[in-house]
């Protein structure tokens, strides 16, 4: 039987828990970092995925062993419910619902991994999988260690929310006080993503760790070296602006768009959005109403947006709210200028309050309109940049979550 000395061992064996790989960025991409800088580091690291589906998949090295639990829907887990004691009512609740998320049913299959493989560590991403993650390892009644990521703020998610259904707002609130006391360590992406759940969910600020994102620098500066034959890369043509991300309301692309326009009135320019979503069709039709599709490209999702940060003149971030925003650290990474909106809650932190790339209003068009104009007209340094990017390097931010593991939890000190 393990001691509880050996949560305080280092940890040789870790395992990453993700939902699947179907996002556009995000989550999906830090994991696969963090998986790669754990792995340089000598650790057994195993991808546990609900579903092995999605991006990137052919980006995982062949070190990092996946598990695919091959989860079809959330009512699998509720052949364990009865194992799960003061928690049965709580996650009936959360599974019994319209249209409970697929990732709830990854329990039995997480648990029983636990079980069998014994890991010394699980680091679980995003709202779903976090839930999961404590719940099985109370299930398996194994000590590994569990480390929560948050990657969203909390408040403007729940703000931005569309959802009818008013169980949907208050069991996030609801699950995240119950299960973060719980976990051994939660990791927040941002200063900014930190100090909102504090606040959120009235708990102790030395609840959350932050670390911020691993991003890959020598690999970004590899696929940069790879040659765009994008026609708008080549000659003499107006400059290109550069968004990267999905086509969904928290990014805001409405506004970047009506920016877009302003900006031509001003002078020739071109911009690149790259990703997909639910609203391509409306931002196609915005596009055509504003008569800015013939300097406008939306090719989708690509596996290398880093050729187009190397090459663009500008990079530009509309969010309403990120949990970093690591994109802006890849643009900086690759020698991109950037203009942001002042967004809950990570580019004021990568930005350096405007130091490094320009802060205006979020949903303020004008603002953007004259920011990107200023960028265009007085871009920094690249080398200023680079170094900037460089700052949230792979190994750094390892390096924080080997001594996040290798720590005692404050209750047992």
């Amino acid at each position: 039987m393990e001691t509880s000395q050996s949560k305080t061992r280092t940890p040789r064996h870790v395992a990453l828990f993700v939902q699947s790989f179907e996002g556009s960025g995000g989550a999906e991409r830090v994991f696969l970092n963090l998986g790669c800088g754990l792995l340089a580091q000598g650790l057994r690291v195993d991808l546990v995925m609900a579903r092995h589906q999605g991006h990137f998949l052919d980006q995982i090295p062949a070190g990092i062993r996946v598990v695919d639990l091959k989860v079809k829907s959330a009512r699998e887990s509720l052949g364990v419910i009865h194992k799960l004691g003061r928690d049965a009512w709580f996650w009936a609740r959360m599974v019994l619902t319209k249209k409970p998320h697929y990732a709830l049913g990854a329990l039995p299959g997480l648990a029983d991994y636990l079980q069998q493989v014994r890991p010394d560590a699980v680091i679980a991403a995003m709202h779903y999988p976090n839930l999961v993650a404590v719940m099985a390892r109370d299930l398996a009644k194994v000590q590994a260690k569990v480390v929560l990521t948050v990657h969203n703020t909390l408040s403007q998610e729940i703000a931005n929310s569309k959802s009818k259904h008013r169980c949907f707002k208050v069991s996030k609130v609801e699950v995240d006080q119950r299960l973060f006391p719980r976990a051994d360590a939660v990791v927040a992406v941002s200063q900014g993503v930190a100090d909102d759940l504090a606040r959120t969910l009235s708990l102790p600020a030395s609840t959350f760790t932050t670390i911020y994102n691993p991003v890959d620098i020598e690999r970004i500066l590899q696929l940069t070296a790879e040659p765009l034959t994008h026609p708008w890369f080549t000659g003499d043509g107006p400059p290109v602006l550069l968004a990267v991300g999905g086509f969904k309301p928290a990014k805001d692309h409405a506004t970047l768009l009506r920016a877009f326009a302003l900006v031509r009135k001003k002078r020739p320019v071109r911009l690149i959005l790259l990703g997909e979503g639910s609203l391509r069709e409306r931002l196609t039709r915005q596009a055509e109403e504003l008569g800015v599709t013939a300097d406008l490209e939306m090719p989708g999702f690509v596996d290398n947006p880093f050729q187009y940060m190397a090459h663009a003149s500008l990079f530009v971030l509309s969010s309403v709210f990120e949990g970093l925003g690591m994109v802006l650290i890849e643009a900086l990474a690759c020698g991109c200028p950037a203009v942001s909106t002042d967004c809950p809650s990570g580019p004021q932190e990568i930005l350096d309050r405007g130091r490094y790339g320009t802060l205006v209003p979020v949903g303020d068009e004008k603002a953007l309109a004259a920011a990107i104009l200023q960028a265009l007209d007085a871009p920094l340094e690249k080398a200023k940049l680079a170094a900037r990017g460089s700052e949230f390097s792979l190994t750094r931010a390892t390096e924080h979550y080997l001594r996040l593991l290798e720590a005692r939890r404050s209750n047992e000190s």
